[in-house]
């Protein structure tokens, strides 16, 4: 899924589940500038549509994930989730008349980013819900910024945080155990499963801090650097699929369209959605969707899927949604 950084933290205002997330760097050329001797346009009820499809389409998204894996290998639903993806923004970039970038520094750039905000955190997830319900692995994805902010603080020098967003911090692990019932010794819940789902969303900011240091400067559009980086996720998830995976001998429907929905709705379309969002709004606004995705994806899990939910989770998502606002508070300037 795509997201928007945040710029002090440099992680992503919306996790890529969903997250998610392929996002690209930030840049002040693609944002819409009112002309000195014209009125700045209104805000219309656009933003609002594009923010409840947002949080739907995100909050779907890991329902999308536990189907695609009852018929293929994690890896398959991982390279069909990106290869989807990237044939709605290439589709986008023709029709818009934009070219790739061709520098070979931005490519090698794009490399890794799409590795760790692509391949690898999308694979995670896809690992992590064949043992833990899609209910857990929104959660475990709503604590990206709570990583985010870890991370600033050794990584970006100039983050000073404030004694609200360290509070946050505190806050929000506290819900993460909260969750996984640590009061009872982590009974019933996979370790090994709920650590990937952890390692998912902590990928995105190390990722964000890699493209804040190296492309966030770059002067191409981000339609045309979000194109290529899930063009070199799919090229990486081939290689890895076709190297560890056998092929699949059935395309069960059920799987094929839910992989089909996770890249070309949860992939490709949100990134339009929220870049269109973003612009008229700006990234605070556009970051509230982090809140809404956990709600969708537990309610949707129970209603769909039949997974089982006790107290601790919905009280601990409340608590972990909390912190993670608390560390993308702002200090009051005078």
């Amino acid at each position: 899924m795509s997201t928007t950084t945040d710029a002090s933290t440099g992680s992503p205002a919306s996790p890529s589940a969903a997250p998610a997330p392929s996002p690209a760097p930030a840049n002040h050329r693609d944002t819409p500038r009112p002309h000195p001797d014209r009125p700045a346009p209104r805000r219309g009820s656009a933003w609002q549509v594009r923010f409840a499809l947002l949080c739907l389409v995100w909050g779907f998204s890991f329902l999308f994930i536990k189907l695609g894996t009852e018929g293929f290998a994690p890896l398959q639903v991982t390279l069909g989730r990106v290869a989807f993806g990237a044939l709605v923004l290439l589709v986008f970039l023709v029709v818009k008349r934009e070219r790739l970038p061709r520098s070979a520094r931005t490519w090698g750039h794009l490399t890794v980013a799409a590795f760790l905000l692509n391949s690898l955190p999308f694979s995670l997830f896809a690992y992590a819900e064949l043992t833990i319900p899609s209910t857990l692995a929104s959660i475990c994805n709503a604590t990206s910024p709570l990583w985010g902010m870890l991370l600033s603080i050794v990584a970006l020098s100039e983050d000073r945080p404030s004694r609200r967003r360290v509070a946050g911090l505190g806050l929000g692990f506290l819900g993460v155990l909260t969750v996984l019932g640590a009061w009872q010794g982590f009974s019933g819940v996979d370790l090994t499963g709920t650590a990937m789902a952890l390692g998912a969303s902590l990928s995105y900011p190390i990722g964000w801090i890699y493209v804040r240091r190296t492309l966030a400067r770059d002067e191409h559009s981000h339609l045309a650097m979000s194109s290529t980086q899930l063009l070199l996720a799919t090229l990486q998830l081939a290689v890895v699929t076709a190297l560890f995976t056998p092929m699949p001998t059935a395309f069960p429907l059920v799987p094929v369209l839910a992989v089909f929905g996770l890249g070309a709705l949860g992939t490709g379309v949100a990134f339009l959605l929220q870049y269109g969002m973003v612009a008229e709004v700006g990234p605070t606004t556009a970051q509230m969707v982090t809140y809404f995705i956990p709600v969708i994806a537990t309610a949707a899990g129970v209603a769909l899927l039949d997974e089982h939910l006790t107290w601790n989770t919905p009280v601990g998502a409340l608590i972990v949604l909390a912190g993670a606002a608390l560390t993308q508070s702002k200090p009051r300037t005078p």
